[in-house]
């Protein structure tokens, strides 16, 4: 019901972007200034697992989290590279350096990768992560053809909304719908298809948004509802103005907000924010604006975590 035999579809209608309205966005664009640079330290090298029902998220950069958990350890969308970018010399440039170096990773068991795009989808990571310790890929469908023409040998599951993946002890991964597109390229927007991730385990679930739009919120809800709830949820917080352009697939803090809750969700951690500048907010908009999403809600900053990179939360 979301594949016409050619393009994938969200599961609520989404207006075209034309050329028009790109053009328009960026001829009208108030863009604010970042900081060029933001000298982080690296964060504590991670240990080498993490056994039972503790679970350690942490905040490498954009949407990429190291999650330990059961055993297990678990890349979300990847991206070690200084672009966000199918070029190396243009495009979104990292502001800061990963928050845990690549050679500090522990053996990684699986990725989960939600949609095409270059900040999500960075195939340079991929390719080092195959070579570091060959992971398994688990990618909504399509995506595997991606990866695959680049990095043929990779180990990769490519699941549907709603198909799960099993791992061990008892964990798995389903792919859930979420509201937005894909591309790689001008000619091959919604060839391949963008999903949200619940990864199960014997003590909570963890979801990871990826990128997604509001709209009225119904399949937020849904998720909620199917898993009972989540421990965790990855939610993401930054790349939302300007509204008119934005808001059909990039949710803002007040709408990470309102996920948090349609999600049953004991505690979040915002992402998509602070490392590439897609869109026209400021640097620091996204966590002041959670700031005060927060309050308005009202839910406590406590549940509701910003990590700096390299920070871990150990998930009681």
């Amino acid at each position: 019901d979301h594949f016409d035999g050619t393009h994938f579809s969200a599961p609520e209608p989404l207006p075209s972007i034309s050329f028009l309205s790109v053009l328009k966005w960026r001829m009208t664009s108030k863009r604010k200034s970042w900081t060029n640079w933001v000298d982080y330290q690296h964060g504590p090298t991670p240990v080498p697992e993490i056994e039972g029902k503790e679970l350690k998220a942490t905040f490498i950069n954009h949407s990429t989290f190291l999650l330990q958990t059961e055993g297990l350890n678990i890349l979300t969308d990847p991206i070690w590279s200084e672009r966000a970018s199918p070029f190396s010399f243009m495009g979104p440039k990292r502001v800061h350096a990963p928050g845990i170096a690549f050679d500090q990773l522990p053996q990684i068991d699986a990725v989960v990768i939600s949609h095409s795009h270059y900040d999500h989808l960075d195939i340079p990571t991929v390719k080092k992560l195959v070579a570091k310790d060959n992971p398994l890929f688990i990618v909504p469908l399509g995506v595997d053809t991606i990866i695959r023409k680049h990095v043929p040998s990779a180990n990769i599951k490519a699941i549907d909304w709603g198909s799960r993946v099993t791992l061990v002890n008892s964990v798995s991964v389903t792919a859930e719908p979420v509201l937005h597109w894909s591309a790689r390229s001008l000619g091959d927007r919604n060839e391949t298809l963008w999903a949200a991730y619940a990864i199960t385990t014997p003590n909570g679930n963890i979801y990871f948004s990826g990128d997604t739009g509001y709209g009225s919120g119904k399949v937020f809800k849904e998720t909620g509802k199917k898993y009972g709830g989540f421990r965790l949820a990855l939610i993401a917080i930054g790349a939302y103005e300007p509204r008119w352009f934005m808001r059909p697939s990039h949710i803002n803090p007040s709408e990470s907000v309102k996920i948090f809750q349609d999600l049953n969700a004991a505690q979040a951690i915002g992402m998509h924010f602070g490392t590439f500048q897609l869109t026209d907010e400021g640097m620091d908009e996204p966590v002041n604006d959670l700031k005060t999403a927060l309050a308005a809600a009202p839910v406590s900053p406590e549940k509701f975590h910003v990590l700096k990179p390299g920070e871990s939360l150990d998930i009681k």
